[in-house]
């Protein structure tokens, strides 16, 4: 290695070998997989709750539209959230916490089920690899040849 190369090797900080060290890390990896997947499975969860959900409960409590659920603290009284948001009217804006409250307990619930099939189907693969019999180590096979010759040479010194 000539002197150049040895001075461009050294001048290279500790602290990035240790972050690449770190990001290479399969741990890492994973939380940002989870977390990609996680930003996809919020909209669909926002779908699901705001396209499907909230008319079906509005219909059933009586035709209310959760999105346009608000009260008007100041400024001019609107239909919508769109509006009064528009004029800049202050509004506390009840219908979009309880989407995000439907949206939590939702997610929470597609969660727990998911980490459900997740540990049975881990569990049923434990208990398959316990089912299966195990092969004995090379020990045991050495020490059971040992035991069996000396069980041999017992029975020919009597």
């Amino acid at each position: 290695m000539s002197d150049n190369q040895a001075q461009v090797k050294s001048k290279t900080p500790k602290w990035l070998a240790d972050f690449q060290a770190f990001i290479m890390r399969g741990n890492v990896i994973d939380l940002a997989v989870g977390i990609i997947i996680g930003a996809a499975f919020t909209s669909i969860v926002n779908s699901l709750v705001k396209d499907i959900l909230n008319p079906v409960i509005g219909l059933i409590i009586g035709g209310i539209d959760f999105s346009n659920f608000f009260i008007t603290l100041k400024g001019a009284h609107v239909q919508t959230l769109a509006e009064a948001q528009k004029i800049g009217a202050v509004t506390l804006n009840l219908g979009v916490f309880i989407n995000a409250v439907i949206q939590f307990v939702i997610v929470g619930f597609a969660v727990f089920w998911f980490v459900r099939i997740l540990n049975k189907l881990y569990k049923s693969s434990k208990a398959k690899e316990a089912e299966a019999p195990a092969k004995p180590s090379n020990e045991e096979v050495l020490l059971g040849e040992i035991r069996d010759a000396l069980v041999a040479q017992k029975k020919d010194n009597r």
